[in-house]
């Protein structure tokens, strides 16, 4: 498998970049924000999680809020969103003047960042635990979301800062590259939605240090490959920037929970007593070559 080439983006989006993302769908930015920043922003994530836990939040605007439990058993939120409604910091990093040039890899569409929209800005945390309910996502598009919510697929652009160094070897994002350019036949059944998770020949990957961006046509099959390494060193945290388009759509705490949602709910796993946990873990992780040797 090949890692995807990087770019660094300085004060604007060149022909180069736009030449690329036309022909792959996807693009990869070295050192987007400096790693002092993604310091500042993983503490920011930590009092917004703390906050929601300690009030015992389990939905914002209608999104459900994914949880699991570290080694310990203490309970930690997976995926957060509209993250930025309870951080004055990553609410003005959602201004920052180089994603107004980002969005016209929209084109021709109008873009915006839909900080109260969708599931707004949305921070993922993979981490390969007993406990963990999130340690690989299996192969989707993002655009049958649109259909959900009772609207025609609209363009978006799903924009990704990476907040945890992680190569390639380790596992995390996977694409097949070009397939934004597919028609509806592969869009929808090109793979089974979420249940599969093997690798393809065509998959590319990622060499990701902190502070790096990714972003991926909406329309583009992806998946996240779990990490060959467990606890701790298993960690990957993204943030991810809403690039939509469409009629404007706010949501509130009225907002009912998209049926998609609802469905991904009945998938999580039920909570898991930590030595139950470590113990199906510790078999599925088991060596057999290391065991037999």
């Amino acid at each position: 498998m090949n890692a995807l080439a990087p770019f660094q983006f300085g004060q604007q989006l060149t022909r180069e970049h736009r030449q690329f993302f036309k022909q792959h769908g996807v693009i990869h930015f070295k050192n987007f924000v400096q790693r002092e920043t993604v310091g500042l922003f993983l503490r920011e994530i930590q009092k917004v999680e703390n906050h929601l836990l300690t009030n015992e939040v389990k939905k914002v605007n209608g999104i459900p809020l994914k949880f699991g439990a570290d080694l310990s058993g203490r309970p930690f939120i997976q995926r957060l969103a509209f993250t930025s409604h309870y951080s004055p910091v990553l609410r003005e990093f959602l201004a920052d003047s180089r994603f107004q040039l980002l969005l016209e890899l929209l084109g021709p569409y109008q873009g915006r960042i839909g900080a109260d929209e969708k599931d707004g800005l949305v921070v993922n945390h993979y981490v390969n635990t007993p406990n963990s309910q999130f340690k690989d996502l299996g192969w989707h598009t993002d655009s049958p979301r649109d259909l959900f919510l009772g609207t025609r697929i609209q363009p978006m652009l799903n924009v990704g800062l990476h907040l945890d160094d992680y190569p390639m070897q380790k596992g995390g994002l996977r694409v097949l590259a070009g397939t934004h350019t597919q028609g509806l036949l592969s869009l929808f059944f090109k793979k089974k939605y979420f249940v599969d998770n093997e690798p393809d020949p065509a998959e590319v990957g990622f060499n990701i240090e902190a502070g790096d961006l990714t972003i991926h046509d909406g329309r583009l099959w992806h998946r996240v490959q779990q990490s060959s390494v467990v606890g701790i060193e298993s960690r990957r945290r993204v943030m991810y920037i809403p690039f939509i388009t469409g009629a404007y759509q706010p949501k509130d705490a009225n907002s009912p929970t998209p049926f998609y949602h609802k469905l991904a709910g009945l998938k999580q796993k039920r909570p898991v007593h930590p030595e139950e946990g470590a113990e199906k873990f510790a078999l599925r992780n088991l060596s057999w070559n290391r065991l037999f040797s």
